[in-house]
Parts: C-alpha cells; sequence; structure tokens
C-alpha cells in the first residue's frame, strides 16, 4: 500500500547541498509511505524552472524527526533497483492521475 501526502505549501520546500557545498532550493512534489519496504519517500523538483521546462525529478527516502520534519540530512540515496522501479511506478500513477497531481 503506498499513501500519497501533497502536503501543505508552506512546507514544500528543502535545500539540498552537493558535493561541492552549492545549495539548490527544491518543491516537494509528494511524499509516500511503501508498506512493501517500510519507509517514506519524497520526490522533489527544482524550485527554478521555468513554466514549460523540463524537470528533473529526484527521489530518496527519509526519516522525518517527531515533529514530522525533514531536512536534507535525513534524506537517503536509493541504492536498490526494485526501490526505484517502485517509486518511478508511484511517480507515473501520480503524473497520470489527474485528481493526485491537481490538475
Amino acid at each position: 500500500m503506498v499513501e500519497v501526502n501533497k502536503g501543505d505549501d508552506k512546507d514544500r520546500q528543502i535545500t539540498l547541498v552537493d558535493d561541492q557545498g552549492n545549495e539548490e532550493l527544491y518543491e516537494i512534489l509528494f511524499t509516500f509511505h511503501s508498506d512493501d519496504y517500510d519507509k517514506s519517500y519524497v520526490l522533489l523538483y527544482p524550485a527554478a524552472v521555468g513554466e514549460g521546462e523540463d524537470i528533473e525529478v529526484q527521489a530518496f527516502s527519509y526519516d522525518a524527526d517527531d515533529a514530522g520534519d525533514v531536512t536534507s540530512s535525513d534524506l537517503h540515496e536509493i541504492t536498490s533497483d526494485e526501490e526505484w522501479d517502485m517509486v518511478q511506478g508511484v511517480l507515473n500513477t501520480f503524473l497520470d492521475d489527474d485528481r493526485l497531481s491537481g490538475e
């Protein structure tokens, strides 16, 4: 079972820092929990993307703190091909379902 949470607008941004120390602001597309992997996931896209531009969605598993907040240090790379396939399937469902994507 997968539960998708679109969240509130005020909690929809996170800053990621790359290997060179560069910071980039990302918008949270949505979060979901997978019972199969017993993990929560977040899908992000760059906040600086203009309308009509292709976006690259990034996905991470995450651990929220007791208040439910997530910082970049709580994000974990997805290393399993099976997990990536599951995340891609959830993203495709999200993009294909007007009720979930808010269109």
